[in-house]
C-alpha cells in the first residue's frame, strides 16, 4: 500500500513488468505489521503453496494477492480474481469450473471456466467464506486431483492453478459451526496471511495518504501538492473502519473539494473531523500527534538503515527527496551528533 514498501534484493524488485505487478507496487506501508507481511510474501510467492488471506473488508488482500502473483514464476501468465459472494450458487459454479452445453436452460454452448482461464496462473477467490457445501466439495478437488469438471460434463481434464483465496470472516469458526469443510479449509490456510486493519498500523496513514494525493491530484489535474499539519493528524487519529479503501476515498474527495494547493480539514469528510475532535486528537484515550508520529517512525527506519538515507527512503516507501522534505518540516536531524545521541535511546 508514496509507493510500495520496497528493500534490496526482495523478491517484489525481481518480479515481470506487467499490470499485476504495477498493482503490487501500490501497496505501501513500512509498519512492523506490513513489513512482517511482505517478508512472507517474498518467502511464499516462489512456491505453489495456496495461500488464505485474512482480513477485514477494505485492507487490501487483493493487492496482497497480485503482490504474490507478480513475485511468482507464474507472473507472466494469468492473475484471475473472482468474488465468491457476487452470484447464486448455480451461476457460481458455472462461473468456476465452466459447463457443457445443454447444461442447463440457456447453456446454449461450451463454456470454460476461470479455473481454465487460469491454467498456468493463479486464480484469486474473494470472499471463499460464502461458497456453498456443494461449490465447496468441487473446489476441494481441484485442489486435491489439480482437476475440473465442467457443470454438466462427464469428464475431468487437469489444470495447473495456484489459488489464492480471501476471506474477511472468521474460517475456523465456520469450520467449528459445520458451516464450511475443515478438508478444504487446511488445503486453504497451507499459509495464512493477516493483513492488520488501518487502525492497528496508523504510522502507514501518513505515507497512505501522501500516495493517494499523488494519484488523484494527477488524475484530476489539480494542483494539489500537500497534506496540511492539522489535516494529517485528523487522519492519523480517525479510526478508518472502511480502512485503506475508506482511507483513499477520504483522499480522493479532499482533491475533489479542496480550492487550495494544500488539503485542509473542511476537504475531508465530515465524519473524518468528528471523530477526531476540535485539535484534532486521537479518540477513545490515544494521544497521537502528528510530529510525534512521523518523527518515532522516521528515527525507528532510519535506526534499521543504519543512518543510510537513500535505503531508510526505501524502506519508508518514498523518494528521497521526499525524507528530506519530512526531516525538515518536523525538525529531524540527520547530523552526526544526532545519530550519537539517538543511538543511545
Amino acid at each position: 500500500m508514496p509507493a510500495r514498501h520496497k528493500r534490496q534484493g526482495d523478491d517484489f524488485d525481481r518480479a515481470p513488468a506487467g499490470p499485476d505487478a504495477r498493482r503490487a507496487r501500490e501497496i505501501v506501508g513500512a509498519s512492523a505489521p506490513m513489513r512482517e507481511m511482505f517478508d512472507t510474501v517474498a518467502r511464499v510467492a516462489r512456491t505453489r503453496s495456496t495461500v488464505l488471506i485474512q482480513g477485514e473488508t477494505g485492507t487490501g488482500k487483493e493487492l496482497i494477492a497480485r503482490a504474490i502473483h507478480a513475485a511468482s514464476p507464474r507472473a507472466d501468465r494469468a492473475f484471475v480474481p473472482f468474488d465468491c459472494s457476487a452470484l447464486a450458487e448455480g451461476v457460481l459454479e458455472s462461473e468456476l469450473f465452466g459447463h457443457v452445453r445443454g447444461a442447463f436452460t440457456g447453456a446454449v454452448i461450451d463454456k470454460r471456466g476461470l479455473f481454465e482461464a487460469a491454467d498456468g496462473g493463479t486464480c484469486f477467490l474473494d470472499e471463499v467464506g460464502e461458497i456453498s457445501a456443494c461449490v465447496q466439495a468441487k473446489l476441494l478437488r481441484v485442489l486435491q486431483e489439480h482437476e475440473v469438471k465442467r457443470v454438466g460434463g462427464t469428464g475431468s481434464f487437469g489444470v495447473d492453478v495456484r489459488v489464492i483465496a480471501a476471506t474477511n470472516r472468521d474460517l475456523a469458526a465456520l469450520v467449528a459451526s459445520g458451516k464450511f469443510r475443515e478438508d478444504l479449509f487446511y488445503r486453504l490456510s497451507v499459509v495464512t496471511l493477516h493483513v492488520p486493519p488501518l487502525r492497528e498500523r496508523r504510522e502507514d496513514v501518513a505515507l497512505l495518504a501522501a500516495h493517494f494525493l499523488r494519484r488523484y491530484a494527477a488524475e484530476n489535474a489539480k494542483a494539489v501538492s500537500d497534506i496540511a499539519p492539522e489535516t494529517m493528524a485528523r487522519l492519523v487519529a480517525y479510526d478508518w473502519p472502511g480502512n485503506v479503501r475508506e482511507l483513499e476515498h477520504a483522499i480522493e474527495r479532499a482533491i475533489a473539494m479542496t480550492t487550495t494547493s494544500v488539503l485542509l480539514p473542511g476537504d475531508l469528510p465530515p465524519k473524518c473531523v468528528e471523530a477526531a475532535g476540535p485539535s484534532g486528537g486521537a479518540t477513545a484515550g490515544a494521544s497521537l500527534s502528528l510530529r510525534g508520529v512521523v518523527t518515532r517512525h522516521v528515527y525507528r527506519v532510519l535506526r534499521e538503515a543504519r543512518w543510510n538515507k537513500k535505503l531508510a527512503a526505501q524502506l519508508l516507501g518514498i523518494h528521497r527527496r521526499t525524507l528530506y522534505r519530512l526531516t525538515k518540516r518536523y525538525g529531524i536531524s540527520l547530523s552526526e551528533r544526532q545519530r550519537e545521541r539517538d543511538g543511545r535511546e
